[in-house]
């Protein structure tokens, strides 16, 4: 894309960013409410039915004794035989518990080979529990694991592939067997935690929760929304009219900057303080040009040599004028007049970055 396309989009983006900021989003949308979240879960298994694409099992002693251990469980002793199977890998079975989720309900599992396997596709994951953070068994897995890759070698060694093969997902393979024991309906107060943390955020969702349920909601700090149910009203049914009111979020003002790939996000609060911009570039070239240098005729001992010529030309770009920004100035203004420069989103983020040094940035930039 060329710099002057990619500049009228940033200016394009600028001046839709510049109306009136009364965008409202949902109280649901910008905080979290405390206990209703995932919990992770996590658990390490076979997969059997591999089509010789499974882990080495003298390169993996972890699968081979884990095979041991699952046929000894089932009344057959292998120990101390030689194993040489290709069609099992060891893997590790991830998942999240929703909140609330019902003992008997399904939820989708990830299935991970964590020994030398070249593919899981077609393979069969065997009971796995998985256990939580507290170390108890929240959901049992099994099912057929799904890779959705694609992969093929030829004799010569040559191979291609099309995805991961040593991971996938099986659908709605693990089923729920302990509940979190989470009971929301029994709370005395709700606490929510803004996702984005600011005080004026904060104070505002405090305000638009009392406006309709007068002396319900307490902001304890830029994080935290403390709120208390109306007498004889029900914690599910108070949460259930606070998520749909809406508010107007707020934000410090910060620029992100990407330098891998050029890109530049600014929020609408930012300004700038009085200052004046120039950009240009200084080209400096050299130039080496081979010559022959031959004697004279008739000379006595001279002989035929190449030498270099050097050509040096300084090019300093012209045409550019200096811009300058009044107090105040906003991300329009700024993002208008860097434009007007005819300067690339990358050499914008070299001046955003001097504008900073200078102070007359009055924002944080994040460099990612």
């Amino acid at each position: 894309m060329r710099p002057s396309i990619v500049g009228r989009l940033v200016l394009v983006l600028a001046l839709a960013m510049a109306g009136p900021a009364l965008a409202t989003s949902r109280i649901k949308d910008v905080v979290a409410f405390e206990g209703v979240r995932e919990n992770q879960l996590t658990g390490y298994g076979l997969v059997v039915g591999l089509n010789g694409t499974g882990d080495n099992l003298r390169n993996a002693p972890m699968t081979r004794q884990s095979l041991e251990a699952m046929f000894e469980r089932l009344g057959v002793n292998v120990r101390d035989t030689n194993l040489n199977t290709k069609n099992v890998a060891v893997v590790m079975v991830t998942a999240k518990l929703p909140p609330f989720a019902a003992a008997g309900s399904a939820i989708d599992v990830t299935v991970s080979a964590a020994g030398d396997a070249k593919s899981l596709q077609g393979g069969t994951l065997l009971v796995t529990a998985l256990m939580g953070a507290d170390g108890q068994v929240y959901a049992v897995a099994q099912g057929t694991v799904q890779t959705g890759s694609v992969s093929a070698s030829g004799a010569s060694g040559s191979s291609v592939s099309k995805g991961v093969p040593t991971a996938g997902r099986i659908a709605g393979g693990a089923t729920i067997e302990r509940e979190t024991g989470f009971q929301m309906a029994q709370m005395g107060q709700m606490r929510m935690t803004l996702r984005n943390p600011d005080f004026t955020t904060a104070q505002r969702i405090a305000t638009v929760i009392n406006g309709r349920f007068p002396g319900t909601a307490v902001a304890e700090n830029p994080t935290i929304v403390t709120l208390r149910p109306p007498q004889g009203q029900s914690m599910v049914g108070f949460m259930t009219a606070v998520e749909t009111l809406e508010v107007e979020p707020d934000a410090p003002a910060k620029v992100i900057v990407d330098e891998v790939s050029g890109v530049i996000v600014m929020g609408e609060a930012v300004r700038i303080s009085t200052v004046a911009i120039a950009q240009g570039n200084l080209t400096i070239s050299v130039q080496e040009t081979p010559q022959v240098s031959q004697p004279q005729p008739f000379s006595r001992g001279g002989e035929t040599v190449v030498t270099s010529q050097s050509t040096v030309a300084v090019d300093e770009e012209r045409g550019r004028q200096l811009l300058t920004l009044r107090n105040g100035a906003s991300l329009s203004s700024l993002v208008a007049g860097l434009n007007a420069l005819g300067v690339t989103p990358r050499d914008m983020i070299s001046i955003l970055q001097a504008i900073k040094a200078a102070g007359a940035l009055q924002a944080d930039i994040e460099v990612m």
